[in-house]
């Protein structure tokens, strides 16, 4: 017998004979989890770190994602819930105490630690410790979203790095980029000053400019991407403090045509938890002969002024949806220094955000990464944002809007685009409508996110 099997039937022995505060532990078997997939009464929860959810497969398993069905609540947010909010957080994601909970994990010690937090909490709990076996086992429900590998984990980066064998990484490791991406220049760059070994630094104004804000002109972008050591055939992974400036890369990235872009979920942040190695040598990317491409292979990501979203709003009925904070969709601030104007174009819909300008706090779990789609998607339902809409996600100046434009793409939704102009560039002209005030006087939806512990990202942003 292998030892992480001895290692699963000591676990299966010892949670079942394990009181806790007000419930027992039990395990359940494939059989019994299989008969229970579809009973309201059962909430199947996977308790791994978000790529293996995605469809990165565990160690030891054929196939990779998650148990259809199942919902997600990490290990590792449970450092940054505050106890009194606990199980109002757990409410809001299904879970209850008249539900049977049933954790499953690759991590036997993270199995073990969770699903006794919740025992001690008076949850009705077991635990599913087969999940290996079930994923090797092809008729098993499993799903995985379609471009799981856009969003990787430390460990999968570290792995690369170290040249071992990771999945989906097919490139030369020597066509290997890692960036801290924040705003300005190297000197200035202060969330580059400890970074992941080996990264280099990407200045956000490399790829956009003032006074809109917008992409700027593709010879200007390719220039810099080339000086920089980016062409279409590079690895390239971004990081970020705040997750906003990554994600913006990412999306111009891909418009550009660097075919293979990768965003590290959870940044230095995750990086350092797991005690891989840090530097603060400033190091200077060498500069590549071409890009490549004609630059943007991908303009089918962006609509870049106002008239063109009025266009297509009138042409494939495209929804413009607001990912900026409460105040700033219903008018009561503009959200910038350097933009005037308060309100929202003429139709738009709110898609849930953050505090202010620099975060988009409803789309992070407690341990800084990006939360689960469903829950996403869920809230966008009552807003009437569904999948197969045409969609154009916009903020102030583009940030924001690239974490749901990035949730959209990472799980296969097709016809989404962010509108790049966003509210800077509508409140420029007095031609465009506006609309100031919550719609039908609505009131502000519940992200069903408050765990009571932010996260605390860096502010490297241009608000």
């Amino acid at each position: 017998m292998k030892l992480w099997q001895k290692t699963t039937l000591a676990l299966a022995v010892g949670l079942a004979l394990t009181a806790c505060d007000n419930q027992t532990v039990t395990t359940i078997d494939t059989a019994e989890l299989l008969k229970n997939l579809d009973n309201p009464e059962y909430v199947i929860i996977d308790s791994r770190h978000d790529s293996l959810y995605n469809g990165f497969k565990s160690a030891n398993a054929i196939r990779g994602g998650h148990i259809t069905g199942a919902i997600q609540f990490s290990t590792t947010w449970l450092d940054n819930i505050s106890a009194d909010r606990f199980e109002a957080f757990a409410a809001d994601k299904g879970i209850s105490k008249d539900k049977t909970l049933v954790f499953y994990d690759d991590n036997l010690d993270d199995l073990e630690r969770i699903s006794a937090e919740f025992a001690a909490k008076g949850y009705k709990v077991r635990v599913f410790n087969e999940f290996i076996n079930y994923a090797n086992v092809a008729s098993n429900p499993l799903e995985k979203f379609p471009n799981y590998a856009w969003s990787v984990s430390p460990q999968w980066l570290n792995a690369v790095m170290n040249g071992e064998k990771a999945e989906s990484f097919n490139n030369d490791p020597s066509n290997l980029m890692v960036f801290e991406v924040s705003w300005g220049p190297l000197e200035k760059a202060n969330s580059y000053v400890q970074h992941i070994a080996g990264a280099y630094h990407f200045d956000t104004d490399w790829v956009e400019n003032a006074p809109v804000w917008n992409l700027s002109d593709p010879a200007l972008i390719e220039q810099n991407l080339i000086k920089n050591g980016i062409d279409k055939d590079k690895t390239v992974v971004l990081y970020s403090d705040n997750q906003l400036a990554a994600l913006r890369i990412f999306w111009a990235l891909k418009w550009a045509g660097v075919q293979d872009v990768r965003y590290l979920n959870g940044g230095l942040y995750m990086w350092k938890d797991l005690d891989y190695p840090t530097e603060t040598k400033v190091n200077i990317p060498e500069p590549v002969a071409a890009f490549g491409a004609t630059i943007p292979q991908n303009p089918q990501y962006t609509i870049s002024m106002p008239q063109q979203a009025i266009d297509q709003m009138k042409k494939y009925h495209l929804k413009l949806v607001s990912i900026r904070s409460w105040d700033e969709y219903t008018g009561k601030v503009s959200g910038y220094d350097y933009i005037p104007g308060k309100g929202e174009p003429q139709g738009a819909i709110w898609g849930f955000a953050g505090t202010d300008s620099s975060n988009v706090a409803d789309y992070y779990d407690p341990d800084g990464t990006l939360r689960n789609p469903y829950e996403i998607f869920n809230l966008w339902q009552g807003q009437g944002i569904q999948r197969g809409d045409h969609l154009a996600f916009y903020c102030g100046t583009g940030w924001r809007a690239g974490v749901p434009w990035f949730i959209t793409q990472l799980t296969g939704w097709t016809n989404t685009v962010i509108y790049d102009g966003g509210w800077n560039a509508w409140q420029m002209d007095s031609i465009f409508p506006v609309q100031k005030g919550a719609p039908n006087n609505i009131s502000k939806p519940n992200p069903k996110n408050d765990f009571g512990k932010l996260h605390k990202a860096g502010a490297s942003c241009k608000s």
